[in-house]
């Protein structure tokens, strides 16, 4: 087993509690992060888009997910920890097409090292499709490229045909 600090925390997973309720109360423990991301206030609804998109369900390290978690900000939120996994700015990118505005927590050594709010950037390469089927884009090989138009609701062009869309209503690549 291993030896811990006394500055880690009990990472060993507890319910405590009794059934029927009563005085006691329930609480559950679940391992804290040595290293790796947190995402946290995803919208409930695009979660699973979230996980398909980060490729989560092939990943051999750990990984824990929270879904219809109490927010304060939101009502209800999913957060997602993983274990010795961190992002590159493309994947971000593609990120905050789905679940924009999500919190990005990096981990090392059981500390935040980093936390920062994902945004929707002023360009979007190569993640995707624009949906005018007589746009280049979808009838060439080749990388599409969208500006972002306005961002409440989010509008996006396309810099090859100058067709705009809503980004809930895309495909991405």
């Amino acid at each position: 087993m291993d030896k811990k600090t006394s500055t880690q925390k009990d990472t060993t997973p507890s319910l405590t509690g009794r059934a029927g309720g009563g005085s006691s109360t329930r609480s559950l423990i679940v391992s804290a992060l040595d290293h790796g991301t947190v995402i946290d206030h995803i919208p409930c609804d695009r979660l699973f888009e979230v996980i398909n998109l980060l490729h989560l369900q092939d990943m051999t390290s750990k990984v824990t997910i929270g879904y219809n978690l109490k927010s304060g900000k939101m009502g209800t939120k999913s957060i997602i920890k993983i274990a010795d996994r961190f992002f590159t700015d493309e994947e971000l990118n593609q990120l905050s097409v789905v679940a924009p505005d999500v919190t990005l927590s990096i981990i090392r050594n059981y500390e935040v090292v980093e936390k920062r709010r994902v945004s929707m950037p002023s360009e979007l390469k190569g993640i995707i499709l624009c949906n005018n089927p007589k746009c280049i884009t979808n009838n060439e090989p080749m990388r599409t490229l969208f500006h972002l138009v306005e961002e409440n609701p989010t509008l996006v062009r396309c810099h090859y045909c100058n067709h705009e869309q809503d980004i809930r209503q895309v495909k991405l690549v």
